[in-house]
């Protein structure tokens, strides 16, 4: 079927093909996409460079025709194309809403889409072109109204379910349930895409929205189900996971989180290679202020810092700052202590307060300064 494709892209128009039959090809190719054929994505966008070319000459009279010219649109078509194409059609008030609100979309003018789009009775259209313009139309009311930007997802799923469609459906809904605090519905959208498009060449947006809403719902999503999501992966991804989740922890000071990331990391680790550094890294990010602050900047001192990235180097250079800042603080009072002997009693007692408030003072300054450099190499570590 791919050769067949492939065969498409260098002879469409010889062979005069018409849009609805390229937009089926189109659908073919998303499909192997979907299924992680990562070859395919060059052929679809010379397929989308040709039935762009070809909407120009098309007989739009075809009522088929006119359904590929709106699912090309939904694909985020040549706005341009468009534009040439609709400004030459009779079209009836939905046909002129529809493609215009498409059109608004694919020239990214998202609120004017918005507004022709959002009331669209999905059950009147052809499935052919309901999946993608639910698609569409989520995307369009993920900001101002996440619940009924869920359901358009659903909808985009059901009537669509193993294609390219339902692989971005499901991505789009793992962001949308975090923020909408629904920990049954995250791990549901989760476990479904793990169990479906791994393979996908968009699965590592997934697990970008999934390390960020496993961190979002700490202490609500049940950290059973996680484990079962992330073994559905492969080896090394399930180990960079749980390093994700670990690294996001350790800045944003989760520790809980954080020792159930770093443990399951070392159990996905290659073996033979032994500890991976950045696991030790987070792990003991979360230990910088406890009394082993000794012990652990001795371990934060051993790191290999080579063998981190720049921005995991940065992450390390600030842990290892917090733990001699609070290493190097002074005894409060203790040399004021020491000379209480040679004053009265009650001048003593004025002596080391007044002693102790200029040695908190500086170490608070100094502790300022420090925590204003890590806040800032905490920073640059997020981008």
């Amino acid at each position: 079927m791919l050769a067949a494709c492939v065969s498409l892209t260098a002879s469409a128009n010889a062979e005069g093909l018409e849009p609805y039959q390229m937009i089926r090809s189109l659908q073919l190719v998303q499909d192997r996409i979907a299924d992680g054929d990562h070859a395919a994505l060059p052929i679809q966008r010379r397929l989308l460079a040709i039935i762009d070319e070809r909407l120009h000459t098309a007989d739009f009279e075809n009522p088929h025709n006119f359904r590929a010219l709106l699912i090309y649109s939904a694909s985020g078509g040549n706005p341009a194309t468009l534009d040439a194409v609709i400004s030459r059609l009779k079209l009836d008030e939905d046909q002129s809403r529809l493609s215009n609100g498409l059109t608004q979309y694919a020239r990214g003018d998202l609120r004017a889409a918005r507004e022709m789009l959002s009331a669209t009775e999905l059950s009147t259209l052809d499935p052919e072109l309901a999946a993608p313009l639910a698609l569409v139309i989520g995307s369009l009311l993920a900001q101002q109204a996440p619940t009924e930007a869920l359901r358009f997802f659903d909808q985009a799923r059901l009537i669509s379910p193993g294609t390219l469609i339902e692989e971005a459906a499901l991505r789009r809904s793992l962001t949308l349930s975090a923020e909408l605090r629904d920990p049954e519905r995250f791990a549901l959208a989760s476990r479904q895409y793990a169990w479906r498009f791994l393979r996908s060449p968009y699965a590592s947006q997934f697990a970008e929205a999934f390390v960020s809403g496993v961190v979002a719902l700490r202490g609500e999503i049940d950290l059973a189900l996680v484990e079962e999501i992330v073994a559905n992966m492969r080896r090394d991804q399930a180990h960079v996971i749980y390093l994700r989740i670990a690294r996001q922890s350790a800045i944003e000071g989760y520790d809980n989180l954080l020792t159930f990331a770093s443990r399951n990391a070392d159990k996905y680790a290659d073996s033979g290679g032994g500890l991976d550094p950045r696991s030790v890294l987070y792990g003991n990010m979360a230990l910088v202020a406890s009394e082993d602050v000794k012990d652990v900047l001795h371990t934060l001192e051993h790191i290999d810092a080579k063998r981190l990235s720049p921005n995991d180097r940065k992450l390390l250079n600030a842990a290892r700052e917090v733990a001699r800042n609070i290493l190097s603080r002074p005894a409060a009072g203790s040399e004021a202590s020491a000379r209480q002997g040679s004053f009265p009693q009650g001048e003593a007692v004025v002596a080391q307060e007044g002693e102790d408030e200029q040695l908190n003072g500086a170490f608070v300054a100094d502790t300022l300064k420090t925590l204003q450099s890590i806040d800032v190499l905490i920073a640059e570590a997020r981008r």
